[in-house]
């Protein structure tokens, strides 16, 4: 994202049926919860977020500093992918959501062209439905990435995804099994650097199971998102990626027009202090240290000054 794996994609739209049972099931204050009102409620701010740690101490992080300007919040936490979740924000069940700017371009615009974070934000403005609208995004990043071990890398002097192609080995990328349909999975690989790959799904989004698939050959290439603390721990080396086959992935707010003028600017004040650094501390902290978001959210917002 203690990682939380995420909801498996080939189930993704039986659970978007019966997304009102798995919402509710993820906490007792659910917003879609049948005796809850909170959904309906104009003085409540639900909100959600994904089935990965990172994902949820960034959702904590908005909810505790609206919660200190006084608004009402209900969290709904580790709700699954976005073919889950973005449906309900569209029905208005859910009213902020940490997202990742490229990511949430390709899935609303399925063809953008996009590459650079200029263009994805111009894209976003056009593909977003009617009634969301994106905050203001954060330095940090949490990207997907093509990601190796040190020695991978040396024994096949590889540091660049334009690189692969010279492997005469077999190569297999692990990462969730939606992975394998993203626009920079697989077939993307293919088209964009000419690299042919064999797909392993391992549901944990890049935790400890992708991490020792990694370190003992199950996989060669491995998504692992950029701010987890495990690359850095284990010596990995992420690909460069010259083409941009990956969107840039800055962490973005997604609301509903729920969220007024005062409620943005607090959800605001956050992503203008959460770099890519900060994250990863944040991601240690839960990784390494075992503590609880919301602890870890209180700590950092206690710190920068916001709490």
């Amino acid at each position: 994202m203690i990682t939380a794996p995420k909801i498996r994609a080939g189930i993704a739209a039986a659970l978007a049926v019966g997304v009102a049972a798995a919402l509710a099931g993820c906490s007792s204050s659910s917003p879609l919860d049948s005796g809850s009102s909170a959904s309906s409620d104009s003085k409540t701010i639900v909100i959600g977020s994904q089935q990965y740690y990172s994902n949820e101490i960034i959702a904590e992080l908005y909810a505790q500093v609206l919660e200190k300007d006084g608004f009402d919040v209900k969290r709904s936490f580790n709700i699954g992918q976005r073919e889950v979740y973005l449906p309900q924000l569209e029905k208005g069940a859910i009213d902020v959501m940490p997202e990742y700017n490229g990511n949430l371009l390709q899935y609303f615009d399925k063809n953008s062209d996009a590459k650079t974070a200029d263009q994805v934000d111009a894209g976003l403005e056009k593909a977003l439905p009617k009634g969301l609208r994106v905050l203001d995004q954060a330095e940090a990043t949490d990207q997907d990435s093509y990601t190796v071990t040190k020695k991978f890398s040396e024994d096949n002097d590889v540091t660049s995804l334009s690189e692969l192609k010279n492997v005469k080995s077999k190569l297999t990328m692990g990462a969730n099994s939606e992975n394998q349909t993203r626009p920079y999975g697989p077939k993307g690989l293919k088209s964009v650097y000419g690299v042919d790959v064999d797909f392993k799904a391992i549901e944990d989004s890049g935790g400890a199971l992708t991490v020792k698939a990694l370190k003992d050959g199950t996989v060669q290439l491995a998504d692992i998102y950029t701010a987890d603390p495990s690359i850095k721990a284990n010596g990995f080396v992420t690909l460069k990626d010259p083409e941009n086959l990956i969107l840039p992935q800055n962490v973005i707010p997604v609301v509903s027009d729920k969220v007024n003028d005062k409620a943005a600017e607090a959800i605001d004040s956050v992503n203008e202090k959460l770099t890519t650094e900060a994250l990863i501390g944040l991601n240690t902290k839960s990784t390494a240290d075992k503590e609880k978001a919301s602890t870890i959210a209180k700590e950092w917002l206690t710190d920068e000054g916001l709490l």
